[in-house]
């Protein structure tokens, strides 16, 4: 992946977010309120024949302009405590200004074994979060980030998130 040079890296972002919202609205309003790419994930997603059919989410990674991942976090109550959790996995919810700088994302955890947790990674790379998880749940923890702090995106295919389960053990101490 290039380097990102004079704000151009956040433009592409933004479009293709917005593209992304676009795409998930319409399947919403329809069904329910290279091989991988954002521009597939789109075109599956809205295809009534295609690899998206009856799915509502494209989740997406973001690269920061270090050229690392995104990874978001953000906490949940639950069971009368807090949990914390860490993901670079994301729906895209809406826009929050009107010159659609900001937007809000949902935080997306990976289903590694149905335990619920977030992994935890020390070096900070998409891999370690999804350890060959088959899908997602949906958190409820939303961020809103500035997409000028961003200069890539990388898309996975559409998929449908799963509830996040109400009964979960409390995430590893960190070190």
């Amino acid at each position: 992946m290039g380097s990102c040079s004079k704000g151009k890296g956040s433009e592409c972002v933004r479009d293709t977010i917005k593209k992304i919202i676009a795409a998930q609205d319409e399947v919403a309003e329809r069904d329910h309120c290279c091989d991988v790419s954002c521009e597939r994930s789109i075109r599956d997603l809205l295809s009534p024949a295609g690899a998206g059919m009856g799915d509502t989410t494209i989740p997406f990674t973001l690269i920061c302009k270090d050229c690392k991942p995104f990874i978001g976090s953000g906490a949940r109550f639950a069971n009368n405590m807090y949990q914390c959790l860490e993901s670079p996995f994301f729906r895209a919810k809406k826009f929050v200004d009107d010159k659609k700088d900001c937007v809000k994302l949902e935080l997306l955890i990976p289903i590694n074994g149905g335990s619920g947790n977030a992994c935890h990674s020390k070096k900070g790379r998409v891999c370690d979060f999804l350890d060959m998880s088959p899908g997602f749940y949906e958190t409820g923890v939303c961020i809103t980030v500035d997409l000028d702090c961003f200069c890539g995106i990388s898309c996975l295919s559409p998929t449908t998130p799963e509830p996040y389960p109400t009964q979960v053990a409390p995430a590893p101490a960190q070190d």
